[in-house]
């Protein structure tokens, strides 16, 4: 099971924080502009791009790995790092000539369902509550409320307070799936009653305190797509459908 938090979450006891090594470039980047999207997404080569520049190297460098024009991907290139996806990294001597290298500025890039504007996933636009498609609107309001969070707190110069813990189970059958949502739940109640403040006061108004969002979601891991599982897969569907 990994527990993770940040900001000023603390968690009692003598277990050290897990630190994840802070390198530059090692982290995710959100993206909440319309028009910063577009640019990463107006051309399939941009994604092909951005790629390879997850380490340092110029553009000519990049064209002759892909096999493509230089001017092609120069173009591109420069696309990307006006959109911010690209940093200059330093230039490098090929024979009387410097090449300008670039860097992507994350390893990793998170599109925010605001970008979709009214047409994002809203949990609220979905009766069925016990569904997949529930689940996934929980997933991107997530998403959005975080992004949003983690954007005014950047503005502020300060880190928010958050906390995670993700794990692997197995069930055998839907009845044990079933009292295990139940003492679950009636976990999570108890918990959330003895350690946490009421959310609004009686006449509905915001009660003292900062709100915090919990959801806890619960999914059947997708299989690997090898063809020599496909028999295993199928039957292994029917018995968790």
């Amino acid at each position: 099971m990994r527990i993770t938090r940040s900001g000023g979450w603390r968690i009692p006891g003598n277990r050290p924080r897990q630190v994840a090594a802070a390198a530059a470039g090692a982290s995710l980047d959100l993206v909440r502009e319309p028009s910063q999207a577009a640019a990463l997404l107006h051309h399939p080569l941009r994604l092909k791009i951005l790629g390879a520049l997850l380490e340092p190297d110029s553009a000519t460098g990049v064209a002759r790995r892909m096999n493509l024009p230089r001017q092609t991907v120069n173009y591109h290139v420069r696309e990307l790092a006006r959109a911010r996806f690209l940093a200059r990294a330093g230039r490098r001597r090929r024979r009387h000539l410097y090449e300008q290298c670039y860097v992507a500025t994350a390893r990793g890039y998170v599109l925010s369902p605001e970008l979709l504007g009214k047409l994002a996933a809203d949990p609220a636009h979905v009766a069925d509550t016990l569904s997949a498609k529930y689940l996934l609107g929980l997933a991107s309001k997530v998403q959005s409320e975080l992004a949003r969070a983690v954007e005014l707190a950047a503005a502020a110069g300060k880190q928010i307070a958050t906390l995670s813990i993700s794990t692997e189970l197995r069930f055998t059958s839907p009845d044990q799936r079933a009292v295990f949502t139940a003492e679950l739940q009636r976990a999570i109640v108890e918990v959330a009653g003895r350690h946490s403040s009421p959310f609004s006061n009686a006449d509905g108004a915001a009660a003292e305190g900062r709100p915090f969002r919990l959801v806890v979601g619960c999914y059947p891991i997708p299989f690997a797509k090898e063809p020599n599982l496909q028999p295993q897969i199928s039957q292994d569907a029917e018995r968790i459908l």
